[in-house]
């Protein structure tokens, strides 16, 4: 185990593969995490799942409301930290805190730093239809994902994989890349490298808007919304008479038949919509006020026939 005093910061479960093993290989003082919050259906409160690893290891927790309050940066300095570690801890982090232990702050970033600096990396890697990403360990400062970068991965993107099972890849990947960084403190650390501000691109958080289907675009893009919108806002589309479809799992296909953009039409077991380019394969979906059903009980449910095309939404305005 390495002599680093170390502090780890994070809240979602992306963060858990890293707070274990950085709880492996640095003495780990304190674990801070956002305070638990109503959640689910039911909106209980429940604690967040980087807390509920923390009490299992038997470390210490600290839920402070603002990371910046006064009292809880004290609280930090009193423990003669070397290091914070973050990740995907869902507040920007003020200089006076970052200044708080002798090394820094390293932070965890699912991205190929600079491109998708900002909240929702893996959404919009998925979106833009990208066969590859990578895990960034950067030198946090005041900006939004601007610091330093330390070390970088190439991480494949498996061709249909959705935002949950992506993030859970990185989460794995980004443990072991982080370990590797910090054990190499306060000897051998790595040689800072900074960005390239006029290479960054920014992935803010996906809008409900963004989760309405563009039948005019190609069958393979539309696959990569679709991906990026798993679990939220999910991927939807409406009839003519202005009913609303979920589509729950679907996949592309060259396939086409030269139909108008959202043309509908029976394919054994699915339903078959036209695309600009293609189509696209639905095999579960869910009408509005219905529950989730295969395509071909919701075929056999149509009354008076299939109808005959789903409705286009615009294209949301794409990342910068």
């Amino acid at each position: 185990m390495s002599r680093l005093r170390v502090a780890f910061m994070g809240t979602s479960d992306f963060a858990v593969p890293a707070l274990r093993r950085v709880s492996e290989v640095a003495h780990t003082l304190a674990v801070v995490t956002q305070p638990d919050r109503p959640a689910g259906r039911g909106h209980r409160v429940a604690p967040p799942p980087v807390k509920v690893a923390a009490e299992n290891l038997g470390l210490p927790v600290l839920q402070p409301e603002r990371a910046g309050e006064r009292s809880f940066r004290e609280r930090l300095r009193a423990l003669d930290l070397d290091m914070i570690v973050v990740a995907a801890f869902g507040q920007l982090l003020p200089q006076r805190l970052l200044d708080v232990p002798r090394f820094g702050c390293l932070n965890i970033h699912p991205s190929c730093l600079p491109k998708y600096r900002g909240a929702a990396p893996i959404q919009w890697a998925l979106w833009n239809g990208d066969s590859e990403t990578a895990i960034t360990i950067m030198q946090l400062d005041a900006g939004e994902d601007t610091g330093p970068i330390l070390a970088q991965m190439a991480v494949p993107i498996e061709p249909t994989a959705t935002t949950p099972e992506l993030s859970r890849t990185l989460a794995e990947a980004s443990a072991d890349l982080l370990a590797s960084v910090i054990v190499r403190y306060p000897d051998d650390p790595p040689e800072p490298r900074p960005q390239n501000d006029a290479e960054a691109t920014h992935a803010p958080r996906l809008t409900k808007e963004m989760g309405d289907a563009d039948w005019t675009l190609d069958a393979g893009s539309l696959y990569g919304r679709f991906r990026a919108c798993v679990p939220w806002p999910g991927t939807h589309t409406s009839l003519p008479d202005g009913s609303r479809v979920t589509i729950l799992e679907c996949e592309p296909s060259d396939e086409d038949r030269g139909l108008d953009p959202g043309s509908l039409r029976e394919d054994n077991e699915r339903l078959r919509v036209q695309c600009g380019v293609g189509s696209l394969a639905i095999m579960r979906l869910r009408p509005e006020n219905r529950s989730a059903m295969t395509a071909r009980d919701y075929i056999n449910g149509c009354r008076g026939g299939l109808p005959s095309r789903f409705c286009s939404a615009p294209t949301p305005v794409a990342t910068e």
